[in-house]
C-alpha cells in the first residue's frame, strides 16, 4: 500500500514531527510504502511563539520526507493536491491540530480524493482547540469535510467530532502510542550526572512548550505548600515558554521558590528527553484542559510515575493509583498528592504500573486503526 503523511516532520520540530516520522516507520514495518509531505512554512513568524520552528538536530536518514507545502500559500496547497491526485496513493493520512490549517489541508485533500481513488483520513489531535479564536468553526469543518474517516487519541474528541455533525463518517478512538525513538530508559543515577543535578535530592518534572493550559502557574501554587517545601525535592521545569514568561516568574518570587526549581527553558533536544525522564521521580501535567498529551507517552516509555488533572483525556491513559494520580486542576489536590507519593514511598509501585501498563500503547495498532477507518 501506497501511504503519504502530510503534517509537520524534520526539519521542523517538536512532538508532532516526531509522531509523524514514528508513525512512518510503523507503516513501513508494517510492510507500507510511506512517505512524509511537510511545510516549508508551517507558521509565519508573527504566529508561533517560540524561539524557532526548526531543528538543529541532523535530519533522519531513513525517511523520505518532502518540504513543499506552504500553509499560507494557496498555490503550494494546489500543486501538492494535484500531485497527489496524479499518483494516486491508497491512503493519505492528515494531521490535524490547529484551525489555521484548515484551508491547506482541506484543499490539499479535496484535489487527492479527486482521482477517486484515494481514500483521506484524519488523525485530529484536537477538533476544537485549546486556544479559541474567531473562525475557528468554519476553518475546522472545511478540513473535516474532505476526510473519508478519522482516528482520534482521547474519547473527548470523538465526542467532539460528533457535536460537531461528524458523528456519520467511520472513526476510531485509539491512545497515543508510545514515544519509544528517544532512546532506552537509563538509570536515575547517569541521568542526574548527565544533566549536572545532585543525587541528593528528588526531581519532579514539568515537560513541554510552556502555554496556559497547561498549567504551570497552578503547579507553582502547589510548590508553594509549606509541607512540599519541607522535602529534599526539586522540579525540573523543561520546555521553551511559548507565551510571556512573567507571570510565572512572578510567582517563583512570590513564593520564593528559586532555590527549589531547576529551570530548562529552552527547546529540548531529542538526544536529551531521556535524561529528564530518567532523572525525574515522577512526571507532573497540571493541565487546566487538554485532550491528550505525548508527554504521558514519553512517561510510558521511560517507566516513570505520573501525576495528571483530570481534564480532557489525560486520566483515560492514567490508572489512578496504579502508574500514579488524577487529581483536579487546584494546587491544594496537586500538593495533597505530591505529598502523599513521597510520604508513602510510591515510586518503586506506580513504576511497576507503569510498566505494566505501557504494554497497551502500540504504533501497530495506530496503523490499523488508520486502515479500518479508510475501509482499506
Amino acid at each position: 500500500m501506497k501511504v503519504v503523511i502530510i503534517g509537520p516532520a524534520y526539519p521542523l520540530r517538536g512532538g508532532l514531527a516526531t509522531y509523524n516520522e514514528r508513525l512512518a516507520r510503523a507503516f513501513r514495518a508494517a510492510g507500507d510504502e510511506a512517505r512524509i509531505v511537510t511545510f516549508s512554512l508551517q507558521y509565519p513568524d508573527f504566529l508561533f511563539p517560540g524561539q524557532t520552528q526548526f531543528s538543529t538536530e541532523p535530519g533522519p536518514s531513513d525517511l523520505d520526507i518532502e518540504v513543499n507545502l506552504n500553509s499560507v500559500n494557496p498555490l503550494s496547497w494546489w500543486a501538492v493536491g494535484r500531485r497527489l491526485r496524479r499518483e494516486r496513493p491508497d491512503l493519505v493520512v492528515f494531521r490535524f491540530w490547529l484551525p489555521f490549517m484548515g484551508p491547506a489541508l482541506g484543499t490539499v485533500a479535496r484535489l487527492a480524493r479527486g482521482n477517486g481513488h484515494t481514500r483521506v483520513v484524519a488523525i485530529t489531535d484536537n477538533v476544537i482547540p485549546h486556544e479559541k479564536r474567531p473562525g475557528d468553526g468554519p476553518l475546522t469543518r472545511y478540513f473535516l469535510s474532505a476526510c473519508d474517516g478519522f482516528v482520534t487519541m482521547s474519547r473527548s474528541v470523538l465526542s467532539d467530532l460528533q457535536g460537531l455533525g461528524f458523528g456519520r463518517k467511520p472513526a476510531q478512538y485509539r491512545p497515543h502510542p508510545l514515544y519509544d525513538n528517544f532512546g532506552a530508559p537509563k538509570p536515575k543515577a547517569a541521568a542526574l550526572t548527565a544533566l549536572g543535578l545532585p543525587a541528593d535530592a528528588g526531581y519532579l518534572l514539568f515537560f513541554g512548550f510552556i502555554r496556559a493550559y497547561k498549567g504551570l502557574d497552578v503547579l507553582l501554587e502547589a510548590w508553594a505548600d509549606p509541607r512540599l517545601g519541607a522535602l529534599p525535592v526539586k522540579l525540573i521545569i523543561a520546555g521553551e515558554f511559548y507565551e510571556d514568561a512573567a507571570p510565572y516568574e512572578a510567582l517563583i518570587k512570590k513564593y520564593d521558590l528559586e532555590s527549589r526549581i531547576v529551570r530548562a527553558t529552552d527547546f529540548i533536544p531529542n538526544e536529551q528527553v531521556a535524561n529528564y525522564f530518567c532523572a525525574a521521580d515522577m512526571v507532573v501535567q497540571p493541565y487546566k484542559h487538554a485532550t491528550q498529551s505525548g508527554v504521558s507517552q514519553v512517561a510510558y516509555h521511560f517507566g516513570r510515575p505520573m501525576l495528571v488533572t483530570d481534564v480532557g483525556g489525560l486520566a483515560e491513559l492514567i490508572p489512578d493509583g496504579v502508574v500514579g494520580y488524577v487529581v483536579p486542576p487546584t494546587p491544594r489536590a496537586l500538593a495533597d498528592a505530591l505529598v502523599d507519593f513521597y510520604a508513602k514511598s510510591r515510586e518503586e509501585v506506580f513504576a511497576a504500573g507503569v510498566r505494566q501498563e505501557a504494554k497497551k500503547f502500540s504504533w501497530e495498532v495506530m496503523v490499523g486503526a488508520l486502515k479500518e477507518v479508510a475501509g482499506l
